[in-house]
């Protein structure tokens, strides 16, 4: 793992600047209902439905808060350093070996151990997609270089990415991806996992929604047969665990060893280290949890199309979408503050790079909330927009 510059990168992100005339700026993640509120003026309102955090509305699991009352007698002892439960649990479940493992504090440790390793080093960012891989690099001196997505599918040209590999030293991909709820086939990953070989370039797949896709043959066996990838993973979404913070990365042996280097002793608590094996256990929850997802998504896309939005299609426990005609952010942020003043908080995009506000993600819920929100939707919300002069007709929107 080896570095070539050492370009100091400022950790002030653009999406942290005000708009003009506004004293408060755009959230950083979903989840963050209060922060949004102020950001749009809107204080007073009393939220009523949460659908910015892409959380499984399922979870956790009902056993959970009894597990954890039984396992608060263990708080008083120092967990073990190397999880060797949790990591064998998750080994089996992948049908890997258990040195191929490392269980991190969520996802996002995993995400900054990668950086931490490649510090001064050159990165390549598919975007849009989750702002942490930014705020890793800059955190850690990398340079950092960025790839668009193209079209309302947001499709990746895998060609020209291969092409700019020899010039960075690693890549981040987020697959499904966050926020379009888009995956880049496992073809096309092969593909670039070889022109990645070729560039001694390491490729970093952060699957932390995967658990939530159509069934597709895993990564797992590139990393066995020694291809240069990292798999990022994470248990929060699937099982709504966002405050106990679990997460872990598969990569080689050799690989892993070099990014534990990095991780700070005990960065992963006892409670949730333990809580893993009965998780993974549950195969009620993971079949409750898919019957619910392939009904709702289906849902919620075909009720947003109906209404004549944008829709992307997604293989997560989210959707992106946006108002009708050409992408405008002051359109979005208009469906935005009207959902909100409706108690309803939706995932606004402006920390995303290439969406800019223009488009809105909202999380899969059960039923009856996501026909409310298709309820709300089919208000009159255009009506606002149009009183705007910034909406297209309403013939296109009908």
């Amino acid at each position: 793992m080896t570095s070539t510059h050492n370009q100091h990168l400022s950790d002030t992100s653009a999406s942290q600047t005000p708009t003009q005339g506004q004293g408060s700026c755009w959230p950083d993640h979903g989840g963050q209902g209060a922060a949004l509120l102020d950001r749009l003026g809107l204080s007073s309102v009393t939220p009523t439905m949460d659908v910015s955090a892409s959380l499984n509305p399922l979870g956790p699991p009902a056993w959970l808060a009894d597990w954890l009352a039984r396992a608060m007698s263990e708080v008083r002892h120092y967990p073990d350093p190397e999880h060797r439960d949790a990591v064998a649990a998750l080994a089996a479940s992948l049908g890997i070996a258990p040195l191929s493992v490392v269980l991190t504090n969520g996802g996002a440790e995993a995400i900054h151990l990668v950086a931490r390793a490649y510090r001064r080093a050159r990165a390549l960012i598919i975007e849009p997609t989750f702002g942490e891989y930014a705020r890793a690099c800059r955190l850690n001196d990398i340079e950092i270089e960025r790839l668009q997505l193209s079209g309302d599918d947001f499709r990746l040209d895998v060609e020209a990415l291969s092409a700019r590999l020899a010039a960075v030293d690693l890549v981040f991909v987020c697959r499904p991806n966050n926020p379009t709820g888009t995956r880049l086939p496992r073809s096309e990953v092969e593909a670039l996992v070889a022109a990645a070989r070729r560039s001694d370039t390491l490729v970093v797949i952060d699957e932390a929604f995967v658990d939530f896709a159509d069934d597709e043959a895993p990564l797992t066996d590139l990393v066995e047969q020694g291809e240069p990838l990292v798999l990022l993973r994470s248990l929060t979404k699937f099982y709504a665990l966002a405050g106990l913070r679990l997460g872990y990365l598969v990569a080689s042996p050799q690989r892993c060893r070099a990014l534990q280097h990095h991780q700070v002793a005990w960065s992963v608590n006892g409670l949730a280290a333990a809580v893993v094996p009965e998780l993974l256990a549950d195969g009620d929850f993971a079949r409750r949890t898919r019957d619910w997802l392939h009904s709702e998504r289906a849902n919620l896309t075909a009720g947003l199309r109906d209404l004549g939005l944008t829709v992307v299609d997604s293989q997560t426990n989210f959707v992106l979408f946006r108002p009708p005609g050409q992408p405008s952010q002051a359109n979005g942020e208009a469906l935005l503050s009207y959902l909100a003043r409706r108690g309803c908080l939706a995932r606004h995009t402006h920390t995303f790079s290439g969406l800019d506000g223009a488009w809105i993600r909202v999380a899969l819920q059960l039923r009856a909330d996501n026909d409310r929100l298709l309820r709300w939707l089919g208000g009159d919300w255009l009506g606002t927009l149009l009183q705007q002069g910034d909406a297209p007709s309403r013939g296109e929107h009908r």
